[in-house]
């Protein structure tokens, strides 16, 4: 399921206050999901877009980038980005939860730990998943891609997350999947765990 790479290798269960979790990918698996709003709320914009195409080369990357590197003109990005949105749940059958990173994660939040979302997808995508799943009441926190200037690559999702929890990066764990992900938690300095498939 996971492949562990960490700053701190000796961080002990009893020494972690908090986890952080990226969402598409490492919690839950929305590729289909996410793939296939795009592909319909593009098809309705007169864009053609294969599932492949769009898992290959495009999941993972942020909304407004997205659109534009598929050719959607600045005054219209907000527009599809709302039709993404409305279509996504129409998908959820095909949403699959990361089960034992989850079951993991509520064990250490009944022993007191934190656990956040940080990710970089739109904050209604993420919340409509998780009521989907029944997950809101065994998160603390979420960190959305609108809530920093800079996203992932960049650690400032991850740190302002250990802020708001008046944690430090040695108390923190981080579990990724993506290059931008990990590269993200690398610079935070805190310990990380790899998502390769559940």
């Amino acid at each position: 399921m996971t492949n562990a790479i960490s700053f701190n290798p000796r961080l002990t269960m009893a020494q972690i206050k908090l986890i952080l979790l990226d969402f598409d990918g490492t919690l839950v698996d929305t590729r289909d999901a996410n793939a296939y709003a795009y592909i319909e709320a593009l098809g309705e914009a007169g864009i053609t877009l294969s599932r492949e195409e769009y898992l290959e080369r495009y999941f993972g990357v942020r909304c407004r980038e997205f659109l534009k590197m598929v050719g959607i003109e600045e005054e219209h990005i907000q527009r599809l980005r709302r039709r993404k949105i409305e279509l996504y749940p129409k998908y959820f059958a095909s949403v699959r939860l990361n089960n034992a990173l989850w079951q993991w994660c509520r064990m250490m939040r009944h022993m007191g730990t934190k656990v956040w979302i940080v990710s970089t997808g739109h904050i209604d995508n993420i919340t409509n998943v998780m009521r989907y799943l029944n997950l809101e009441s065994d998160i603390d926190g979420i960190i959305s891609g609108d809530d920093v200037t800079r996203p992932k690559p960049y650690p400032d999702c991850f740190l302002k997350a250990m802020d708001i929890e008046g944690v430090s990066p040695s108390e923190t764990i981080i579990f990724e999947d993506s290059h931008v992900g990990l590269e993200a938690a690398k610079s935070s300095q805190a310990s990380y765990v790899r998502v390769t498939d559940f």
